[in-house]
């Protein structure tokens, strides 16, 4: 069976079910669950001018990965609760498609789990879509879960 699950989110509700999907699935099989997130990159000019004027105990957490952590830490303390074991966090820099392909290359996955938005009309042609990259470009199976 599966001992090792990539899921992708953005944290929306499309996502959200694609990582409840996972988690069913990696608490069925006992599998680690790794959870990957993408953010874009920022310039240093704005996050030196976000941090201006925050509380010097807030101001070095203030960055481009503070809303993907906020993703990530929901996402696993959702699947810690419902019962799986081992979770893993990954905020990647960089486009989203590739940083699911790279963490489940890195960590050998058996599996990645994708949301199918973005799969349907004209729009499923578009080489961005993340679950038709995902699908095309994967070392390992791939289930993409119906979330439209």
């Amino acid at each position: 069976m599966f001992t090792r699950i990539v899921v992708g989110t953005d944290g929306s509700d499309t996502a959200e079910e694609a990582v409840s999907q996972a988690i069913d699935l990696a608490k069925l099989t006992g599998a680690t669950l790794s959870i990957v997130s993408a953010f874009a990159p920022v310039s240093k000019r704005r996050i030196q001018g976000e941090q201006e004027g925050a509380p010097p105990d807030i101001a070095n957490q203030i960055g481009p990965r503070e809303d993907v952590n906020l993703v990530l830490d929901a996402a696993a303390a959702k699947a810690r609760a419902a019962g799986v074991v081992e979770v893993r966090t990954h905020p990647i820099e960089g486009d989203a498609a590739d940083a699911i392909l790279n963490v489940a290359e890195e960590i050998k996955a058996d599996l990645i789990v994708v949301g199918n938005k973005g799969m349907t009309g004209a729009r499923r042609y578009f080489l961005g879509s993340v679950p038709n990259n995902v699908s095309h470009h994967a070392p390992c199976s791939v289930i993409i879960v119906r979330t439209t």
